[in-house]
């Protein structure tokens, strides 16, 4: 059966329709949750008030949406075949000929539609929304309304200067005002590809601006010379603050089309990009992973006859099931993050076996 079909459409905005009001539900039901926590985690600080509290709620929200999309399209699902189970409406589309494929055909492409939308459009707006909110936790914390420290734990850096050099950076601490990044206890090493040091820099404060750092009160120390002193000193970088921020910034807070570049810079300098290339292929496959999920939905409700009831086996197994293919995905991801499998397979596994046994399942049904 077509998606464009008359039966195909009718499915689709099935589908759709009741995809947003699951979405809606949850979205309430985690919201209250949110506000009701952050209200008691501030209810001794006089300070902070309802307009701070709904500001952190809100950008935080689209973050804990990302972790239970998966279980929303297939609750979405499990309702949208029960209820054409239950009305004899599947029965009727099997009757006039419709295969179990057919079937489900609008279904997984408006499905499929609705994962590519989410990592093409909302993935951005989550992943700033989420900056934002760790920027407004932070100030809460700090009780300072301007603050926008990246780490106050210091910072480690390292840059390909060109083929045969690398620079390491490393500072005490660092925050941002306005356009500048400002730096305390700097020192920089710069070093050959067999990790020999060629010359040192160091510095009681530095300024990044305009892809440089203005260093003041500097000392520089090179093997065979003298230590070189000067008030102030200019140390062309590519770095910026947005590339410094990164490291102190989860993957899932990282834009999905930024990833690739993010990836790119990472291995160029000789850090690890293992997080971010498990996210970036995530996000790929998710759309997929929503389909595998639409399976699992579909061996649940869609029941030929429903007059024999199965109303709560038809929801603990659908919940059971979705919980056991969320600890799957994540445990194989722990697996593809610290290099036990390829990224690429930590990430196809679940969906991969997923959508077999579901398959598997269905064709039974098909046959029966």
């Amino acid at each position: 059966m077509k998606p464009t079909s008359i039966l195909g459409r009718y499915l689709t905005r099935q589908i759709l329709f009741n995809f947003f009001a699951v979405l809606f539900m949850v979205v309430s039901v985690v919201m209250l949750f949110e506000v009701v926590e952050l209200l008691r985690r501030t209810s001794d600080r006089p300070e902070v008030g309802f307009v701070l509290v709904m500001k952190l709620a809100l950008t935080k929200l689209p973050k804990t949406i990302e972790m239970v999309f998966p279980f929303v399209v297939m609750i979405a699902a499990m309702v949208t075949f029960w209820k054409l189970s239950k009305s004899n409406e599947f029965v009727i589309m099997r009757a006039a000929g419709v295969s179990i494929w057919g079937f489900l055909l609008p279904v997984l492409v408006a499905v499929f539609v609705i994962g590519v939308a989410n990592v093409t459009l909302i993935n951005p707006i989550s992943a700033r929304m989420y900056d934002m909110y760790e920027t407004l936790n932070y100030r809460m914390k700090t009780k300072n309304p301007n603050a926008v420290l990246f780490s106050d734990q210091g910072l480690w850096i390292r840059e390909a200067i060109d083929d045969n050099n690398v620079m390491v950076l490393q500072a005490k601490s660092l925050r941002q005002e306005k356009e500048e990044l400002l730096l305390r206890g700097v020192t920089i090493i710069e070093m050959d590809r067999r990790s020999q040091p060629r010359r040192r820099i160091e510095a009681f404060a530095g300024v990044l601006h305009e892809g440089q750092f203005e260093l003041k009160d500097v000392h520089v120390f090179k093997a065979g010379y003298p230590t070189e002193s000067n008030n102030s000193m200019s140390y062309y970088t590519s770095l910026d603050s947005d590339r410094i921020k990164e490291n102190f910034v989860e993957p899932e807070a990282i834009s999905f089309w930024a990833l690739p570049s993010i990836i790119d810079f990472y291995e160029h300098s000789g850090f690890s990009a293992q997080r971010h290339r498990l996210r970036y292929y995530s996000l790929l496959i998710s759309p997929l992973l929503l389909c595998a999920m639409v399976l699992v939905a579909a061996v649940f409700a869609l029941r030929p006859n429903n007059r024999r009831g199965g109303v709560m086996y038809l929801i603990v197994g659908g919940i059971t099931t979705g919980f056991l293919v969320y600890f799957m995905t994540q445990l194989v991801y722990a697996f593809g993050i610290n290099g036990f499998v390829p990224i690429f397979l930590a990430v196809s596994t679940p969906f991969l076996i997923t959508t077999l046994i579901s398959v598997s399942l269905l064709l039974h049904l098909e046959d029966g």
